[in-house]
């Protein structure tokens, strides 16, 4: 019994780093998560803390997916079981400004934040992203392909700009809200998808 109450201790400990790491990392990046900050804000020692993945490295990829992991639950797992097709783009686009207007990290959005600082820095936290987002883009241009086939967007669209112009709008929420003061930059946005995807905005609906 104690060794599996130390294995759910352990766990509940890393869950708890990765949770405080990702709120620092959305606000100054994952460069600027360090084992002392950490430490300190958990109350624990240096070595308690990157013990538990190695070295930074390991720690920045361990958040990365923790982060891409909030992103599933929050945006993705409401619209799953959605038919496929346009009603799961717009299940999708629900989802996804609702999560944007109440971010779940402190900074914004992780994913979005973490583009902007390893896009042009190659390595493994830059390889790890992309691999996460190029799913994501793939989820949104395969509902996209099942709307062209059922006429719900029409023949000549391209798919990869819709993926495009939907992932492009998501990025811009955080930084209209942060740096203009726009607190409907999720609404916005949203109506912006709508019309992105031939459906007809209603710009005075609450996101709630």
């Amino acid at each position: 019994m104690a060794g599996r109450r130390s294995v759910v201790e352990a766990s509940n400990t890393r869950q708890s780093i990765l949770s405080c790491a990702a709120d620092m990392a959305s606000v100054e990046g994952l460069e600027g998560v360090t084992v002392g900050r950490l430490a300190t804000s958990l109350n624990m020692s240096k070595a308690g803390a990157i013990g538990h993945f190695g070295n930074k490295l390991e720690l920045q990829l361990a958040t990365l997916d923790f982060a891409a992991e909030v992103f599933r639950k929050e945006v993705w797992q409401p619209a799953e079981h959605v038919t496929a097709g346009m009603p799961r783009l717009l299940a999708i686009c629900a989802s996804w400004m609702e999560y944007a207007d109440r971010p779940a990290f402190p900074g914004g959005c992780f994913i979005a934040a973490a583009s902007f600082e390893f896009d042009s820095r190659p390595g493994p936290v830059h390889d790890a992203l992309a691999a996460h987002m190029r799913r994501w883009h793939a989820q949104l241009v395969a509902d996209a392909k099942t709307a062209v086939e059922a006429g719900d967007l029409p023949a000549s669209t391209d798919v990869e700009q819709i993926a495009f112009g939907l992932e492009a709008l998501a990025a811009r929420v955080t930084p209209n809200r942060q740096l203009y003061g726009d607190e409907r930059a999720a609404e916005h946005a949203r109506d912006s998808m709508l019309n992105l995807l031939g459906q007809r905005t209603r710009s005075s609906s609450s996101l709630a």
